[in-house]
């Protein structure tokens, strides 16, 4: 979804469902679902019909990571699990508890980086990678 918020403020227009789906190589009906958490959160607007679609809703400086993070339902962070979320052995039980205390630092620390950075800090660093491509 950054990806589309920031290719969103280069555009004039609205963008479809579809045009997302094919930047994103998925289907408009999964665009639609996870725009409607976009939606929601107030980050961008949708219109109906002819020249319809969707667009920002406020500017990329006024958009944190933690605020899409939010709008896409936060999802899991870390691919780590337990193998056995309740286990018997004391080892393991300690184990996962240790796990279970580092990643919810982990998570801590990285959703409180997420609040710091803007839509427009990601947008700058585009900006000059075109700037040195060219």
């Amino acid at each position: 979804m950054l990806h589309v918020l920031i290719h969103m403020a280069g555009q004039d227009a609205t963008l479809t469902s579809e045009q997302i789906g094919r930047m994103l190589g998925t289907n408009a009906a999964v665009v639609r679902r996870t725009m409607a958490g976009m939606r929601k959160a107030e980050l961008v607007v949708s219109g109906r019909g002819p020249g319809g679609g969707w667009r920002l809703n406020r500017p990329l400086s006024e958009i944190t990571l933690a605020q899409v993070y939010e709008a896409i339902d936060s999802p899991s962070l870390f691919a780590l699990g337990f193998s056995n979320a309740e286990p018997e052995c004391l080892v393991e039980q300690e184990v996962n508890q240790a796990l279970e205390r580092t990643l919810d630092e982990a998570r801590a620390q990285l959703l409180r980086r997420f609040a710091e950075i803007r839509l427009s800090d990601i947008m700058e660093g585009f900006e000059k990678r075109v700037a040195a491509y060219r």
